[in-house]
């Protein structure tokens, strides 16, 4: 989409041109105005919209960012309120009063507005940026610490911004640079005369076909048979974006019509999932709410000669469909057809024999059109309906059906069921029902990761795992467990688009994200593993210990507050401790230089002891060695710090591969540590960095002094993890 505007060229809007170089909008800038003017949009049908604000409501209405502007009436009232306060940073004598304000303001936020990007920050992050040199200024100190991190992560997520920042601001402010060139696309988004626009990667410039704005439903119908994982928290996210972009519905759908592996634990932890990851939608429903409906058009099309009832054994049944051989039973009457039926409604031991199958095309290339099973027979209770029914349809049969009656417009759907779209138009058209569009997507693949409900339950069911949340497993819970935030999730699914281009991704570009989200938040604290440890005696420390309270994060306020105990013996790590020698001067980190006088070790070479002299005079710069370190007292906590790697040793599982030959042997270990004293008021789920060994999330908090705190160690997407693993 393109949209023209023309701006005084004194005074480029940077708001404008910033949101819509993050939102993929092209934008035919003219500098043709005169002085003073407001910036202006035109349309092909004349018609104009004029000043900044206005621009910038229409811009957050046609983004394909979610949530970007379209909310709900409180929520978008917010944005309208930041929008109109954005301007106060151009008038000079308000300037760091406002500063202070949104600092302050944004001291336990990460956006300006709820919990995600919109165009009320950009306004915000626009109007710091346009007053050039003295904001910048303000970035390199110290002050507005929270304004400052909040700047820097929207900047780190949108590299684009520095392009549009370059173009249009000066050290003295927007405006200062030189005239922009008519005939450029600078790669901002922003595309001057006849320019092509870059379009970015995980593009969601799509339309849906037929779509109608205010008539789009889409659904998200999970089976209850496990718990979500990553694959379907993009399909649930697909789906509430284009029911936001086309101001339609979604609709939550449990697809429960296979009774064996349904529960209502899954029903309940995928609502919760749900609710996590913010999705909000009608219901929910049930497909087995519809199922005396299925019912009746089960017999329907049995009565029209377009279903039958098959006794033909299963395995025999798989060879005929992949053979092009019609079943002996194909051909049966209507009463035959429907008196087996009956038998396999009543669940009897004849019934249990048949299916009711689909009389489509057994000679069709498509095989999923090979006269599909609509009907099965199974006794099992369902979780829901108890024993009421002993035939359950299937997912070919019963999806369609439910997609229509419900008002479902467009069905989104992994590209992996893309050859049986054919099989889903016919189903509706026999039976007579409302069309509903099949839209693919790519399904989200990852690297030395199984993404199967049935295999992920056997790692369950054999006790490779704890459960369905375990951090080993790439479920919702399963990743959140390990550290992963979902804002990370929400921005890495989002910006993969909606394309249907299928990619084996790595999880490294996960935990990079990640990593930006909680690196600017998170408290620091220290910890040295038990093996090896090594006391150091500085003979002129502090003869009675001594204390001093430090920000949990140094450049973030609201990391709160520590205590740190300064004493004549400290202890180091071992690997610490081996590499330091005999004169050499150290840096203790948060307390000063100290010397190595002396090296005590033990008949095999291993150091048992060091002393040494404090150098607090001396210069931090100059030492080669940054050391953590923790006092020796006795209020330091026991901690087991969590390691986990890829359950499976194959980095892409093929369809014939057998996932039970490349079970990873060892996908678990701990090293065991002391921390201070200040992780006893850790929290369950609370993210940490310990220093130079990585973050980490509490698994398990202080509960007592002989059982350890659980801290998993959490991906950064680069750095090798310190936890040893173990020898085999």
């Amino acid at each position: 989409m393109e949209v023209a505007m023309a701006y005084a060229e004194e005074a480029p809007p940077l708001s404008i041109f910033a949101t819509a170089a993050v939102a993929g909008i092209s934008i035919k800038a003219d500098p043709e105005l005169p002085s003073g003017s407001a910036p202006t949009f035109s349309f092909p049908s004349g018609e104009e919209f004029h000043g900044t604000g206005i621009l910038l409501r229409y811009l957050g209405r046609i983004a394909s960012v979610p949530d970007f502007y379209n909310r709900d009436a409180f929520a978008t009232a917010q944005i309208d309120e930041w929008l109109e306060y954005a301007t106060v940073f151009s008038a000079g004598a308000e300037f760091e009063k406002s500063c202070t304000y949104v600092d302050n303001y944004l001291s336990l936020r990460t956006f300006v507005v709820g919990y995600s990007l919109s165009v009320a920050d950009i306004a915000v992050w626009s109007g710091l940026a346009g007053t050039g040199q003295r904001w910048e200024s303000i970035r390199k100190s110290k002050k507005f610490q929270n304004l400052v991190r909040w700047y820097n992560s929207i900047l780190s997520e949108y590299p684009v911004l520095s392009e549009v920042i370059q173009k249009y601001v000066g050290r003295r402010g927007i405006g200062k640079p030189g005239l922009v060139n008519k005939k450029e696309n600078d790669g901002t988004g922003i595309k001057d005369e006849n320019n092509e626009i870059e379009k970015a990667e995980g593009s969601f410039d799509i339309d849906l076909p037929d779509a109608e704005l205010g008539n789009v439903c889409t659904r998200f119908p999970p089976e209850p048979s496990g718990y979500l994982h990553i694959g379907h928290a993009k399909a649930a996210l697909l789906n509430q974006y284009f029911a936001q972009r086309y101001k339609g519905r979604l609709i939550i759908r449990f697809d429960d019509t296979n009774p064996a592996k349904e529960s209502n634990e899954f029903v309940e932890n995928i609502l919760n999932d749900l609710d996590t990851l913010g999705i909000k939608g009608e219901g929910p429903t049930y497909t087995s709410d519809y199922f005396p409906q299925l019912m009746e058009m089960a017999e329907k099309l049995i009565s029209e000669g377009k279903s039958y009832v098959d006794d033909t054994p299963r395995e025999q049944m798989q060879k005929e469909r992949m053979d092009g051989i019609e079943s002996v039973n194909r051909n049966n009457s209507v009463e035959q057809n429907m008196a087996l039926w009956k038998e396999m409604v009543a669940g009897t031991e004849r019934g249990k024999q048949c299916c009711l199958r689909g009389k489509l095309d057994m000679q069709a290339a498509n095989k999923s059109l090979r006269d599909p099973v609509y009907y099965r027979c199974n006794p099992i209770s369902h979780h829901r309906v108890g024993s009421k029914y002993k035939v359950y349809p299937t997912y070919d049969f019963a999806c369609p059906y439910v997609d229509s009656i419900e008002g479902v417009t467009h069905a989104l759907r992994s590209s992996e069921y893309h050859d049986r779209n054919e099989q889903y138009y016919l189903v509706l058209q026999d039976m007579g029902l409302r069309k509903v569009h099949v839209w693919d997507f790519s399904r989200l693949n990852f690297v030395y990761t199984l993404l199967s409900k049935r295999k992920l339950q056997w790692f369950v069911d054999n006790g490779k795992v704890e459960g369905w949340d375990d951090p080993r497993f790439p479920t919702v819970q399963g990743i959140i467990r390990r550290g992963l935030t979902v804002e990370a999730l929400k921005q890495f699914i989002l910006s993969q688009g909606a394309s249907k281009n299928l990619n084996l991704m790595e999880w490294d570009k996960l935990w990079t994200m990640n990593k930006k989200i909680i690196d600017p938040t998170c408290p620091r604290h220290t910890a040295v593993f038990q093996e090896g440890r090594v006391l150091l005696c500085l003979t002129n420390g502090p003869q009675e210990p001594f204390v001093r309270i430090a920000p949990r994060h140094k450049k973030y306020e609201g990391a709160g507050k520590k205590a740190t105990t300064y004493t004549q013996e400290i202890w180091l790590d071992g690997a610490d401790a081996a590499a330091v020698s005999e004169g050499e001067e150290v840096t203790l980190m948060d307390w000063g230089n100290a010397i190595i006088k002396h090296v005590e070790k033990d008949k095999n070479g291993t150091i048992i002891h060091l002393s040494g002299v404090l150098h607090l005079e001396g210069s931090v710069k100059t030492t080669k060695l940054k050391l953590t370190w923790l006092p020796n007292i006795s209020e330091l906590v026991n901690l087991s710090l969590v390691e986990l790697d890829h359950l499976i040793t194959k980095k892409k599982l093929e369809e014939t591969d057998d996932f039970l030959e490349v079970l990873n042997p060892c996908t678990r270990w701990e090293s065991l540590a002391i921390g201070d004293a200040n992780m006893r008021n850790l929290k369950r789920g609370e993210i940490l960095q310990l220093e130079r060994k990585g973050y980490f999330r509490c698994d398990v908090p202080y509960l007592r002094p002989s059982k350890p705190i659980v801290l998993i160690a959490i991906p950064d997407g680069r750095k090798q993890s310190v936890l040893k693993r173990p020898s085999s």
